[in-house]
Parts: structure tokens; C-alpha cells; sequence
């Protein structure tokens, strides 16, 4: 099968026209093809929070364009207000905080008759940053795979959940351009299904050889098979470099490490924390139990069930072996070399 080239626009998932948003439905894949039209940094807020759009770095690029939105009629009242919308439509991603900042920053150093047009510049600049550090992660973290490499991912970290060809799922792309990928085993990551419906289907979509698994899964993969990488994404790092991300992600460290196997973790230095000092203080967002006792509307469990559903867990820092960002490769993963790999 003939590869496609890494630096291609893998999905055109997100569309900024000027004056509006445009961003593919991810609720509905891979069943449906639909985009969502985003007038407004409330409809910003409310894709957000509704999953029609996730991941933490799109979260981020997201959000950037819904202050762009704001500031069309340039009164920075407008964008303020805006900003403290959008800070409530996910608590756990923390690229969602950084975009908010820096494009507040901006309102506030430019006269409000140019605001429109800085902030849409602004924006469209963070997309292009978010672009740029795929790639970068993408090529320092192929580096670190054996040859023929057989992979576990889990939930989707890819231009799903990026402005670019993603994180986790942009380093197994680069991998398998270069010959070190040659498997990808995408756990289902219920309860949403992010795997089994965004990443087993991007994977489909440039061609990388894979096979779902369900999450429980895992450990006998790891025991039968040859697993030679666990590849995931974050949602926050805190500052003693502990990792947020996806539930079922800590599982999946601590089985990693009983067989021996590298767990690595791919994100932007956006995704970095550094006011938060550890994993225990990372806000872990509780979402509907609907989504855990329902699948696309159907009950599964009985009626009145109870159901915990925990977005996100938090792997500490001692099970990583490596994290991959844009200005570098932390390694040996803690506090001291994740402030030296991105200097502060």
C-alpha cells in the first residue's frame, strides 16, 4: 500500500472561514461525515463541551478561533467575557487555559479598532504553531522505536485532536513512514470510544496496519504478543512531569511496566503545567453516566443503574519512560529534566 507522505493534511477537521468556525462532528464518525458550524465563541464553547470537537491541543485551537469570533464587533468587554466562557467547557485540558491566555494577552495590548482583525491573525497562528509541533514530535519520536515495531495507543491523539497529524498518532504515522511501526493496536477506550471510532479510523485512513482491541485487552497482548511501545497523548503534565490523560491510561502504564515495555507520552509544551505541582492536584473532569450506561442512545445496563465516569487519570511520572515535545525528548521523565527540555 502506497504511504502517504507525513506533512499531508491528513483530515480537513477544522475550517476557519473569516467569520466562522466550521469543525467536523466527531460524535458522529465513523458513521457519518457531518461539520458543525460555529458562529460564536458560546457555539465555541458549546461544541467544546459537548465532544463535538476533543483533544486537548484542538481544544486549544479551538478556543483561540472562539476569541477570534468575539472580537468582530472589537470590544475587548466582548472577548473578557468570552474568555471566561470558554474556560468552563473543559476543566482537565489544559491547552485549553493556555490558548485562552495567550489570546487574552493579545486583545489587551492592541486599541479596540484593530481588534477583530489581530485577534483572527492571532488565531490563525496558533492553529499554524499547533501544525508545526506535530511534526517536530512526530520525527523525535519515530527516533526512539525499533524497527518493525508492534505499538498499543490509546483514546485518539491524532489530527483528530490536533490541528496537524497529531500527537501520540503523528509519532506512529512518522514511525511507519520509517519503517518502525509495523503494527498499531488501538484500544477501544470505552467509554466514549475514541479509539474503536477516531483512531482505528485515521490509522484505516493513511493506511498503517491495525487491529482494535478492547482495553482489557491489553495485558494479555502484552503477555502473548510481541508489544514492543505503548504510545499515548496528555491532556495536562504536571510540573513533577505526572501525566493526565485519557482513563485507562494509568492501567495501561502499570501494565507496561510489569512486562517491560516503553510507555511513552507525545504532547506540545502547551499541554505542560507548570503552576500545577503534581497529578493529585490535576482537576479530573466527571462526566454524564449516561455515556457509560448508554451507547449511541441505547441502554446497556439496567434501567437506573449507577455509573462512575471519570474522564481522565493521572500516570505518575516514575512509570513514563519518555516524553516527547516539540523542543525535545524528556528522559528520564521528572520535574528537574521536563523544566530543562523546555527551559523555564
Amino acid at each position: 500500500m502506497t504511504k502517504k507522505p507525513l506533512h499531508e493534511d491528513p483530515i480537513k477537521h477544522i475550517v476557519w472561514t473569516g467569520d466562522r468556525l466550521r469543525v467536523l462532528d466527531q460524535r458522529r464518525l465513523p458513521r457519518t461525515v457531518r461539520f458543525v458550524t460555529c458562529r460564536s465563541a458560546a457555539d465555541v464553547a458549546r461544541a467544546t463541551r459537548d465532544m463535538v470537537l476533543r483533544g486537548a491541543p484542538l481544544i486549544g485551537c479551538a478556543a483561540a478561533y472562539g476569541m477570534a469570533l468575539a472580537a468582530r464587533r472589537n470590544r475587548l468587554k466582548d472577548v473578557r467575557a468570552a474568555s471566561a466562557l470558554l474556560r468552563r467547557a473543559r476543566p482537565t485540558a489544559v491547552n485549553l487555559m493556555h490558548a485562552l491566555d495567550h489570546m487574552l494577552s493579545v486583545a489587551e495590548s492592541c486599541p479596540e479598532p484593530s481588534l477583530s482583525a489581530k485577534m483572527a491573525a492571532a488565531a490563525v497562528k496558533y492553529r499554524e504553531d499547533d501544525l508545526g509541533f506535530n511534526a517536530r514530535m512526530a520525527a523525535l519520536g519515530a527516533a526512539l522505536l525499533r524497527p518493525d515495531s508492534n505499538v498499543i495507543t490509546h483514546c485518539n491523539a491524532g489530527a483528530l485532536a490536533t490541528a496537524g497529524i497529531g500527537t501520540a498518532v503523528g509519532m506512529i504515522r512518522a514511525g511507519w513512514l520509517a519503517g518502525s511501526v509495523a503494527h498499531v493496536y488501538p484500544c477501544e477506550t470505552r467509554p466514549y470510544l475514541q479509539g474503536a471510532r477516531l483512531t482505528l479510523w485515521e490509522l484505516m485512513q493513511a493506511g498503517i496496519p491495525a487491529t482494535l482491541i478492547t482495553d482489557s485487552m491489553a495485558a494479555h497482548l502484552m503477555k502473548t504478543r510481541r508489544i514492543d511501545a505503548v504510545i499515548v497523548g496528555s491532556d495536562r503534565i504536571a510540573a513533577n512531569a505526572d501525566v493526565c490523560n485519557k482513563i485507562g491510561t494509568y492501567g495501561l502504564a502499570i501494565l507496561a511496566k510489569h512486562h517491560r515495555i516503553p510507555f511513552y507520552v507525545v504532547a506540545p509544551s502547551t499541554t505542560v503545567d507548570f503552576a500545577t505541582r503534581r497529578g493529585d492536584d490535576i482537576p479530573i473532569e466527571e462526566r454524564s453516566s449516561r455515556e457509560v450506561v448508554e451507547i449511541f442512545g441505547r441502554k446497556i445496563a439496567p434501567k437506573g443503574a449507577a455509573a462512575h465516569h471519570f474522564g481522565f487519570d493521572v500516570t505518575p511520572h516514575e512509570l513514563v519512560t519518555a516524553i516527547v515535545t516539540e523542543k525535545g525528548v524528556v528522559s528520564p521523565v521528572n520535574g528537574a529534566n521536563l523544566r530543562k527540555v523546555l527551559r523555564r
